[in-house]
Protein backbone atom coordinates (compact mmCIF):
# COMPACT_ATOMS: atom_id res chain seq x y z
CA UNK A 1 0.00 0.00 0.00
CA UNK A 2 2.95 2.32 0.65
CA UNK A 3 4.03 1.77 -2.96
CA UNK A 4 0.50 2.67 -4.14
CA UNK A 5 0.78 5.93 -2.18
CA UNK A 6 4.23 6.60 -3.64
CA UNK A 7 2.67 6.18 -7.10
CA UNK A 8 0.20 8.96 -6.28
CA UNK A 9 -2.72 6.71 -5.31
CA UNK A 10 -3.83 5.79 -8.86
CA UNK A 11 -7.52 4.98 -9.34
CA UNK A 12 -6.69 1.60 -10.85
CA UNK A 13 -3.70 -0.68 -10.26
CA UNK A 14 -2.79 -4.23 -11.20
CA UNK A 15 -1.96 -6.29 -8.11
CA UNK A 16 -0.19 -9.40 -9.39
CA UNK A 17 0.93 -12.39 -7.34
CA UNK A 18 3.21 -14.96 -8.93
CA UNK A 19 2.58 -18.50 -7.69
CA UNK A 20 -0.02 -17.68 -5.01
CA UNK A 21 -0.08 -21.21 -3.56
CA UNK A 22 -3.24 -21.54 -1.50
CA UNK A 23 -3.89 -17.79 -1.64
CA UNK A 24 -3.23 -17.28 2.08
CA UNK A 25 -0.76 -14.40 1.74
CA UNK A 26 -3.03 -12.44 -0.58
CA UNK A 27 -6.06 -13.05 1.65
CA UNK A 28 -4.10 -11.68 4.62
CA UNK A 29 -3.06 -8.65 2.56
CA UNK A 30 -6.66 -7.91 1.58
CA UNK A 31 -7.94 -8.30 5.14
CA UNK A 32 -5.17 -6.10 6.48
CA UNK A 33 -5.89 -3.32 4.01
CA UNK A 34 -9.70 -3.55 4.17
CA UNK A 35 -10.04 -0.24 6.05
CA UNK A 36 -8.18 1.63 3.32
CA UNK A 37 -11.13 1.78 0.96
CA UNK A 38 -9.51 3.86 -1.79
CA UNK A 39 -6.70 1.33 -2.05
CA UNK A 40 -8.93 -1.75 -2.26
CA UNK A 41 -11.24 0.02 -4.76
CA UNK A 42 -8.24 0.53 -7.04
CA UNK A 43 -7.27 -3.14 -7.18
CA UNK A 44 -7.45 -5.46 -10.13
CA UNK A 45 -6.22 -8.76 -8.65
CA UNK A 46 -4.28 -10.97 -11.05
CA UNK A 47 -3.07 -14.41 -9.98
CA UNK A 48 -0.42 -16.08 -12.11
CA UNK A 49 -1.22 -19.74 -11.54
CA UNK A 50 -1.22 -22.56 -14.10
CA UNK A 51 -2.66 -25.29 -11.82
CA UNK A 52 -6.47 -25.64 -12.10
CA UNK A 53 -6.48 -27.38 -8.70
CA UNK A 54 -4.72 -24.49 -6.97
CA UNK A 55 -6.92 -21.98 -8.80
CA UNK A 56 -9.94 -23.56 -7.11
CA UNK A 57 -8.22 -23.42 -3.72
CA UNK A 58 -7.36 -19.74 -4.26
CA UNK A 59 -10.94 -19.04 -5.33
CA UNK A 60 -12.16 -20.35 -1.96
CA UNK A 61 -9.41 -18.74 0.13
CA UNK A 62 -10.15 -15.31 -1.34
CA UNK A 63 -13.87 -15.94 -0.77
CA UNK A 64 -14.61 -15.35 -4.44
CA UNK A 65 -18.00 -15.30 -6.08
CA UNK A 66 -19.13 -14.93 -9.68
CA UNK A 67 -21.21 -11.93 -10.72
CA UNK A 68 -23.22 -11.65 -13.92
CA UNK A 69 -23.77 -8.43 -15.84
CA UNK A 70 -25.89 -9.40 -18.82
CA UNK A 71 -23.89 -11.93 -20.80
CA UNK A 72 -20.65 -11.09 -19.03
CA UNK A 73 -19.36 -12.84 -15.93
CA UNK A 74 -16.68 -11.64 -13.57
CA UNK A 75 -15.19 -13.01 -10.39
CA UNK A 76 -14.82 -10.80 -7.32
CA UNK A 77 -13.34 -11.34 -3.87
CA UNK A 78 -15.80 -10.78 -1.06
CA UNK A 79 -12.85 -9.71 1.08
CA UNK A 80 -12.70 -6.36 -0.76
CA UNK A 81 -15.07 -6.59 -3.77
CA UNK A 82 -12.09 -6.37 -6.15
CA UNK A 83 -12.18 -8.30 -9.44
CA UNK A 84 -10.00 -11.41 -9.59
CA UNK A 85 -8.41 -12.88 -12.72
CA UNK A 86 -6.26 -15.96 -13.29
CA UNK A 87 -3.45 -16.26 -15.86
CA UNK A 88 -1.02 -18.99 -16.83
CA UNK A 89 1.91 -16.55 -17.17
CA UNK A 90 2.88 -12.97 -16.35
CA UNK A 91 2.83 -12.10 -20.04
CA UNK A 92 -0.92 -12.83 -20.12
CA UNK A 93 -1.71 -10.16 -17.50
CA UNK A 94 -3.03 -7.05 -19.30
CA UNK A 95 -0.58 -4.14 -19.25
CA UNK A 96 -1.22 -0.40 -19.17
CA UNK A 97 -1.91 0.05 -15.44
CA UNK A 98 0.49 0.83 -12.60
CA UNK A 99 1.61 -2.51 -11.24
CA UNK A 100 2.38 -4.08 -7.87
CA UNK A 101 3.93 -7.55 -8.13
CA UNK A 102 4.36 -9.99 -5.25
CA UNK A 103 6.60 -13.06 -5.61
CA UNK A 104 6.78 -14.96 -2.31
CA UNK A 105 8.43 -18.38 -2.47
CA UNK A 106 7.97 -18.38 -6.23
CA UNK A 107 11.49 -18.32 -7.69
CA UNK A 108 12.76 -21.25 -5.58
CA UNK A 109 10.43 -23.63 -7.43
CA UNK A 110 11.69 -22.75 -10.93
CA UNK A 111 13.85 -25.31 -12.80
CA UNK A 112 17.62 -24.96 -12.59
CA UNK A 113 20.69 -26.18 -14.44
CA UNK A 114 23.71 -27.43 -12.49
CA UNK A 115 27.28 -27.19 -13.80
CA UNK A 116 30.37 -28.88 -12.39
CA UNK A 117 33.98 -27.90 -12.91
CA UNK A 118 36.11 -30.69 -14.36
CA UNK A 119 39.15 -31.40 -16.48
CA UNK A 120 37.19 -30.33 -19.57
CA UNK A 121 36.02 -27.10 -17.98
CA UNK A 122 32.44 -26.51 -16.90
CA UNK A 123 30.13 -29.45 -17.74
CA UNK A 124 26.39 -29.61 -17.18
CA UNK A 125 25.17 -32.22 -14.71
CA UNK A 126 22.48 -34.39 -16.32
CA UNK A 127 20.27 -37.37 -15.45
CA UNK A 128 21.08 -40.74 -17.01
CA UNK A 129 19.69 -44.26 -16.79
CA UNK A 130 21.97 -46.78 -15.04
CA UNK A 131 22.27 -50.46 -15.98
CA UNK A 132 19.83 -51.45 -13.23
CA UNK A 133 17.28 -48.97 -14.68
CA UNK A 134 17.72 -46.55 -11.78
CA UNK A 135 18.47 -42.88 -12.33
CA UNK A 136 21.93 -41.40 -11.81
CA UNK A 137 23.74 -38.10 -12.32
CA UNK A 138 26.36 -37.81 -15.08
CA UNK A 139 28.30 -34.97 -16.67
CA UNK A 140 27.47 -33.99 -20.22
CA UNK A 141 30.01 -35.42 -22.70
CA UNK A 142 29.85 -32.26 -24.82
CA UNK A 143 28.79 -28.60 -24.43
CA UNK A 144 25.06 -28.00 -23.93
CA UNK A 145 22.86 -25.09 -25.00
CA UNK A 146 22.52 -24.01 -21.35
CA UNK A 147 26.19 -23.01 -21.25
CA UNK A 148 25.18 -19.63 -22.64
CA UNK A 149 23.43 -18.87 -19.34
CA UNK A 150 26.45 -20.02 -17.33
CA UNK A 151 28.63 -17.75 -19.42
CA UNK A 152 26.38 -14.79 -18.63
CA UNK A 153 26.42 -15.75 -14.96
CA UNK A 154 30.19 -15.84 -14.86
CA UNK A 155 30.37 -12.32 -16.32
CA UNK A 156 28.49 -11.04 -13.26
CA UNK A 157 30.67 -12.89 -10.74
CA UNK A 158 34.15 -11.96 -9.59
CA UNK A 159 37.13 -14.18 -10.37
CA UNK A 160 37.55 -14.75 -6.60
CA UNK A 161 34.00 -16.12 -6.36
CA UNK A 162 34.48 -18.44 -9.33
CA UNK A 163 37.73 -19.83 -7.97
CA UNK A 164 36.05 -20.91 -4.72
CA UNK A 165 33.29 -23.05 -6.25
CA UNK A 166 33.29 -26.43 -7.98
CA UNK A 167 29.57 -26.27 -8.89
CA UNK A 168 27.25 -23.51 -10.05
CA UNK A 169 23.46 -23.47 -10.33
CA UNK A 170 21.80 -21.32 -12.98
CA UNK A 171 18.09 -20.60 -13.37
CA UNK A 172 17.35 -19.27 -16.87
CA UNK A 173 13.60 -19.10 -16.13
CA UNK A 174 14.23 -16.80 -13.17
CA UNK A 175 16.28 -14.51 -15.40
CA UNK A 176 13.53 -14.51 -18.04
CA UNK A 177 10.72 -13.73 -15.57
CA UNK A 178 12.81 -11.03 -13.89
CA UNK A 179 13.29 -9.38 -17.27
CA UNK A 180 9.51 -9.47 -17.81
CA UNK A 181 8.93 -7.92 -14.39
CA UNK A 182 11.47 -5.16 -14.98
CA UNK A 183 10.10 -4.42 -18.45
CA UNK A 184 6.54 -4.11 -17.14
CA UNK A 185 7.55 -1.88 -14.23
CA UNK A 186 9.60 0.28 -16.59
CA UNK A 187 6.64 0.86 -18.93
CA UNK A 188 3.67 0.81 -16.53
CA UNK A 189 5.21 2.08 -13.30
CA UNK A 190 5.01 0.45 -9.89
CA UNK A 191 7.23 -2.16 -8.32
CA UNK A 192 7.79 -5.76 -7.28
CA UNK A 193 8.71 -7.42 -3.99
CA UNK A 194 10.52 -10.76 -4.09
CA UNK A 195 10.87 -12.82 -0.90
CA UNK A 196 12.51 -16.23 -0.97
CA UNK A 197 15.29 -18.23 0.59
CA UNK A 198 18.53 -17.81 -1.26
CA UNK A 199 21.91 -16.10 -1.53
CA UNK A 200 23.21 -12.79 -2.78
CA UNK A 201 25.84 -14.43 -4.95
CA UNK A 202 26.77 -17.66 -6.67
CA UNK A 203 24.61 -20.62 -5.67
CA UNK A 204 26.66 -23.80 -5.73
CA UNK A 205 24.71 -26.95 -4.81
CA UNK A 206 21.36 -26.22 -3.19
CA UNK A 207 18.87 -28.40 -5.07
CA UNK A 208 16.85 -30.43 -2.57
CA UNK A 209 13.83 -32.72 -2.44
CA UNK A 210 11.32 -32.86 0.42
CA UNK A 211 8.67 -35.52 0.88
CA UNK A 212 6.35 -35.55 3.90
CA UNK A 213 8.47 -32.87 5.63
CA UNK A 214 11.67 -34.93 5.29
CA UNK A 215 14.64 -34.53 2.96
CA UNK A 216 15.04 -37.32 0.40
CA UNK A 217 17.48 -37.96 -2.46
CA UNK A 218 16.77 -35.88 -5.55
CA UNK A 219 16.33 -38.96 -7.75
CA UNK A 220 14.28 -40.96 -5.23
CA UNK A 221 10.81 -41.37 -6.73
CA UNK A 222 10.75 -38.53 -9.27
CA UNK A 223 7.46 -36.66 -9.09
CA UNK A 224 6.72 -37.73 -5.52
CA UNK A 225 8.66 -34.97 -3.73
CA UNK A 226 8.76 -31.17 -3.77
CA UNK A 227 11.92 -29.82 -5.41
CA UNK A 228 13.40 -26.43 -4.64
CA UNK A 229 16.69 -24.59 -4.93
CA UNK A 230 18.21 -21.44 -3.47
CA UNK A 231 17.38 -18.25 -5.33
CA UNK A 232 20.35 -16.36 -6.77
CA UNK A 233 19.42 -12.78 -5.85
CA UNK A 234 22.54 -11.40 -7.50
CA UNK A 235 21.39 -12.86 -10.84
CA UNK A 236 17.92 -11.37 -10.32
CA UNK A 237 19.45 -7.95 -9.65
CA UNK A 238 21.67 -8.06 -12.76
CA UNK A 239 18.84 -9.38 -14.95
CA UNK A 240 16.55 -6.53 -13.90
CA UNK A 241 19.13 -3.79 -14.22
CA UNK A 242 20.03 -4.84 -17.77
CA UNK A 243 16.44 -4.32 -18.96
CA UNK A 244 16.00 -0.60 -18.41
CA UNK A 245 17.57 2.49 -16.86
CA UNK A 246 14.10 3.45 -15.59
CA UNK A 247 14.09 0.86 -12.80
CA UNK A 248 16.11 0.51 -9.61
CA UNK A 249 16.81 -2.60 -7.54
CA UNK A 250 16.91 -2.48 -3.74
CA UNK A 251 18.29 -5.18 -1.47
CA UNK A 252 18.45 -7.97 -0.82
CA UNK A 253 17.95 -7.66 2.90
CA UNK A 254 17.04 -10.42 5.29
CA UNK A 255 13.41 -11.15 6.08
CA UNK A 256 14.19 -10.18 9.68
CA UNK A 257 15.41 -6.75 8.55
CA UNK A 258 12.42 -6.32 6.24
CA UNK A 259 9.83 -7.08 8.90
CA UNK A 260 11.75 -5.04 11.46
CA UNK A 261 11.59 -2.03 9.14
CA UNK A 262 7.84 -2.57 8.78
CA UNK A 263 7.35 -2.51 12.56
CA UNK A 264 6.83 -6.17 13.47
CA UNK A 265 8.45 -5.68 16.89
CA UNK A 266 6.01 -2.92 17.87
CA UNK A 267 3.09 -4.94 16.54
CA UNK A 268 4.00 -8.03 18.56
CA UNK A 269 4.51 -5.97 21.73
CA UNK A 270 1.07 -4.40 21.31
CA UNK A 271 -0.60 -7.77 20.77
CA UNK A 272 1.16 -9.29 23.79
CA UNK A 273 -0.50 -6.71 26.04
CA UNK A 274 -3.94 -8.18 25.46
CA UNK A 275 -3.63 -11.96 25.22
CA UNK A 276 -3.65 -14.99 27.47
CA UNK A 277 -0.66 -17.30 27.97
CA UNK A 278 -1.67 -19.67 25.17
CA UNK A 279 -2.03 -16.81 22.70
CA UNK A 280 1.27 -15.33 23.90
CA UNK A 281 3.04 -18.63 23.25
CA UNK A 282 1.57 -18.74 19.75
CA UNK A 283 2.74 -15.16 19.11
CA UNK A 284 6.27 -15.88 20.34
CA UNK A 285 6.48 -19.00 18.19
CA UNK A 286 5.17 -17.26 15.06
CA UNK A 287 7.41 -14.26 15.64
CA UNK A 288 10.50 -16.46 15.98
CA UNK A 289 9.71 -18.38 12.79
CA UNK A 290 9.55 -15.08 10.88
CA UNK A 291 12.53 -13.19 12.29
CA UNK A 292 14.60 -15.67 14.34
CA UNK A 293 17.71 -17.57 13.32
CA UNK A 294 17.77 -21.33 13.91
CA UNK A 295 16.08 -23.13 16.79
CA UNK A 296 14.04 -21.06 19.26
CA UNK A 297 15.93 -20.76 22.58
CA UNK A 298 12.72 -20.36 24.60
CA UNK A 299 11.06 -23.59 23.37
CA UNK A 300 10.14 -26.11 26.07
CA UNK A 301 7.92 -28.42 24.04
CA UNK A 302 8.71 -31.58 22.05
CA UNK A 303 12.04 -31.47 20.20
CA UNK A 304 10.44 -32.42 16.89
CA UNK A 305 8.19 -29.34 17.12
CA UNK A 306 10.92 -26.80 17.90
CA UNK A 307 10.24 -23.57 15.95
CA UNK A 308 12.95 -22.89 13.37
CA UNK A 309 13.63 -19.24 12.64
CA UNK A 310 13.82 -18.28 8.96
CA UNK A 311 14.62 -14.61 9.50
CA UNK A 312 18.09 -14.80 7.94
CA UNK A 313 17.50 -17.63 5.47
CA UNK A 314 14.87 -15.67 3.60
CA UNK A 315 15.91 -12.58 1.64
CA UNK A 316 13.83 -9.74 0.24
CA UNK A 317 14.44 -7.61 -2.83
CA UNK A 318 12.45 -4.81 -4.47
CA UNK A 319 12.39 -3.74 -8.12
CA UNK A 320 10.72 -0.35 -8.65
CA UNK A 321 10.26 2.35 -11.24
CA UNK A 322 12.64 5.18 -10.35
CA UNK A 323 9.72 7.65 -10.44
CA UNK A 324 8.43 6.11 -7.19
CA UNK A 325 11.68 6.60 -5.28
CA UNK A 326 12.96 4.04 -2.77
CA UNK A 327 10.36 1.59 -1.36
CA UNK A 328 9.71 2.20 2.33
CA UNK A 329 11.40 -0.85 3.92
CA UNK A 330 14.55 -0.33 1.82
CA UNK A 331 15.10 3.38 2.49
Amino acid sequence: MCLWEQMGQPEKVNLIELGPGRGTLLADLLRGSAKFVNFTKALNINLVECSPTLQKVQYNTLRCEDEHDGDEKRTVSKLCRAPVYWHASLEQVPSGLPTIIVAHEFFDALPIHQFQKGSRGWCEKMVDLAEDSSFRFVLSPQPTASLIFLSKHCQWASSEELEKVEQIEVCPKAMEITEQIADRISSDGGGAIIVDYGKNGIVSDSLQAIRKHKFVHILDGPGSADLSAYVDFAAIKHSAEEVSDDISVHGPMTQSQLLGSLGINFRVEALMQNCDEKQAESLRTGYWRLVGDGEAPFWEGPDDQTPIGMGTRYLAMAIVNKKQGSPVPFE
